[in-house]
């Protein structure tokens, strides 16, 4: 039987990135984005709930993202979920936490820092290491509402 583990979220980071290394020397990643939703209830009333996923990202697309953004800025996010399961030490409950596991991310926003023009990072196969996969998308182009240069200088608009 066919199975499809795929999500793709677009949120606010709700706190600074965390940037650890683990004993390998394999860069992880881990923030949390803070994801809206608008309705209006059957009384007409409009509300808003807002859920919060916690969200790793290994290799150089989790320090591209500790690098350039900070909290409150916007992403858009590709990947799978995983469920992380443990016995808590104290209590020694079961515990368990969904999560989602960065496959690709898209940079959002103004210019103000790492959002701008909405670069691509998506994952690539290393050949050399048999860690998780990674690709760099080309140099963004000019946002869409950027106005068009003058026909003089139109080699200074080009992006690479």
């Amino acid at each position: 039987m066919p199975s499809l583990n795929k999500v793709l979220l677009m949120g606010n980071l709700t706190r600074d990135p965390e940037l650890r290394v683990t004993p390998k020397g394999t860069p992880i990643c881990q923030f949390s984005l803070a994801i809206n939703r608008q309705f209006k209830m059957e009384s007409g009333e409009s509300r808003e709930e807002v859920i919060f996923v916690d969200i790793e990202a290994w290799g150089k697309q989790g320090e591209t993202i500790a690098k350039y953004l900070t909290k409150g800025r916007p992403l858009y996010v590709e990947g799978r979920l995983r469920l992380d399961q443990w016995e808590d030490k104290n209590t020694k409950e079961r515990r368990s936490r969904m999560k989602v596991v960065l496959e690709q991310f898209q940079f959002l926003g103004d210019s103000r820092g790492a959002g701008a023009g909405g670069a691509t990072v998506a994952p690539e196969v290393d050949q050399t290491a048999g860690n998780s996969p990674e690709r760099h998308a080309p140099p963004p182009r000019a946002a869409g509402g950027a106005k068009p240069a003058a026909k003089e200088n139109l080699d200074e608009d080009v992006p690479f």
